[in-house]
This record gives C-alpha cells, structure tokens and sequence, in this order.
C-alpha cells in the first residue's frame, strides 16, 4: 500500500512540475506580446528605388520631395544650361523666348515659355512650337517666317535655352499655367479676356 502511494505522489509531482513550467512560458509569451521592445523585429523588406529625373533623388524617408531638388528657378536653371544642340521645336520655343522676354526676370521667361507649350497642346493653335511661334500675326519679332540672327554664346540665350527646356517639361509650375495670350504692359489692349496674372512686364490672359 506504502508502495503505490509513493508512487502516486511521484506522478503527482510530475505533473505539478510539468504544469508550473507551462505556464512560465506562457507567462514570458504573454509578458513579450504587452511590451513590444522585447519581442522579435523582423528585417524590413530593402526600398523599391524611385524612378525619378537624374537631377533628383528620393529623400530617406521614401518621399518623392528630395533634399536634391532645386529650391529656386534660377537653379534650375542653372543645372539645364547646355551647350548641346536643341531640336527644332526647341529652337523654335527658345528663340520665341529669347526675343520676346530676354531682358525680363527667369519667371517672365518661363510664363512667355509656358504660353507657347499651352497653345501648342490647346488645339486652337498649331501643334507644334514652330507652328505657334511663326503663325502669321502672332509675334513681332519675326520677319518673313524667319527669326533675327541670335548671339547663341550670350547669356541671355542659355537661359532662354534653359528655360525653353523647363517649359518643355513642365519642371517648374508658373503662375500663369493655362494662359494662351499676353501683352507687354506699357499697352492697353482691352481684351475680353479672363486676366491670369503680371508676371514681369507682361499680363497673360487666357
């Protein structure tokens, strides 16, 4: 009889053992799931890379914003200054600028610039730079279907350049986005158009 209980309390005691360290375990699992900090971090997948322009990159925190982008239109300017040859189309659109804006601030430049691109895409207009630029009656500086000869190593016409290509690409927005029409503002046409803004010395409609 003294036997089988003794035997009896041997299981006993095993399974109280067995038991308790159940239920620490449980009690580490649990503890682990209320504090975060101790459980185990699993490896971040690596970043898919932004296919952005060349001359930006994406910040770390994976926004398209970069510490590279340039803060001002004059350097972005800057950065699109080439000496390499223009198209056509973008001959057309830097001339247009050079003569019709030159002497104005790089915002004017590229407002004069944007209305180009706009009636080319407008559909009113023709569909092309050159076509806009060299439609009859549109802008003074050009003498039979030709322009005046350019002085293609002066400033004034990198930027013209710089900025034909900035209007191209719609890189920098100006507040005359849309506008299809501008004057010089000396002049009063009295046109019955919605006015967009002045940007320099021109007033741009649309």
């Amino acid at each position: 009889m003294s036997r089988k209980i003794s035997l009896a309390e041997t299981i006993a005691l095993a399974a109280t053992f067995c038991f308790a360290l159940l239920s620490t375990q449980g009690s580490v699992a649990a503890v682990q799931a209320r504090n975060p900090q101790h459980a185990v971090t699993a490896q971040a997948a690596p970043a898919v890379g932004l296919n952005l322009s060349p001359e930006f990159n994406a910040s770390s925190d994976g926004n398209t914003a970069s510490v590279d982008a340039p803060s001002s239109l004059s350097e972005l300017v800057s950065r699109r200054v080439t000496s390499q040859p223009l198209s056509a189309e973008l001959n057309c659109l830097a001339g247009a600028i050079y003569f019709e804006s030159k002497s104005e601030p790089l915002a004017g430049q590229l407002a004069v610039g944007r209305v180009i691109v706009a009636r080319a895409q407008s559909g009113r207009f023709p569909s092309s730079y050159c076509g806009v630029v060299y439609q009859p009656s549109q802008f003074s500086f050009v003498r039979g279907k030709a322009m005046p000869t350019i002085n293609k190593e002066s400033n004034g016409w990198k930027n013209a350049v710089a900025i034909a290509q900035i209007a191209n690409d719609g890189s920098w927005t100006s507040p005359v986005e849309g506008a299809l029409y501008f004057h010089a503002a000396r002049v009063s046409p009295r046109w019955r158009m919605a006015r967009v803004a002045k940007v320099g010395n021109h007033i741009f409609y649309r």
